[in-house]
């Protein structure tokens, strides 16, 4: 009887991290490029770029890339900021109610779905206003230091938003 060892080094083969990347990447290409409505869709559309990927590990994906399923489909995330050159982030669209909750705490209520995503754009915009943001599916928990940092971050967002 004959053993045969085959000796595989690690850097043959892409690092899971390195795969989870590539796939996200991906996933942001196609949503930028069409329309999609379903993650089924998204895993077909992965899989003819030659990219394996389950629902879930999409489903997984969408969440963390802040995506949001709006009644078009899925819609990537913004750029940190608008084109514009100015710091507001690009969410007004996906804001419905802004409520402040005591001194130190803003309820955002925002479309279904949008939530993560413009949590995410508030965290980038590097507003001092801001101490952390905790978000569902629609709506967010803002944490401001005081209750004049909550009323000018209130004030802002309203100056950025449709509501």
């Amino acid at each position: 009887m004959r053993i045969v060892f085959i000796l595989c080094t690690f850097n043959e083969m892409p690092a899971e991290t390195e795969l989870r990347d590539i796939r996200r990447a991906a996933i942001l290409e196609i949503l930028r490029e069409r329309p999609v409505g379903r993650q089924t869709v998204l895993v077909e559309l992965l899989r003819q770029k030659g990219i394996d990927a389950t629902q879930s590990s999409v489903s997984r994906d969408l969440r963390q890339l802040g995506v949001a399923k709006l009644e078009q489909g899925y819609a990537p995330p913004e750029a940190d900021a608008a084109d514009d050159g100015t710091d507001q982030p690009a969410f007004g669209e996906f804001i419905r109610d802004i409520q402040a909750a005591g001194t130190n705490l803003t309820v955002i209520k925002t479309a279904i779905g949008a939530a993560q995503r413009v949590a995410v754009c508030l965290d980038r915009a590097g507003w001092s206003e801001i101490i952390g943001t905790v978000s569902g599916d629609d709506t967010i928990f803002v944490a401001t230091g005081s209750g004049s940092e909550q009323r000018r971050l209130i004030t802002r967002l309203r100056e950025h938003t449709h509501s």
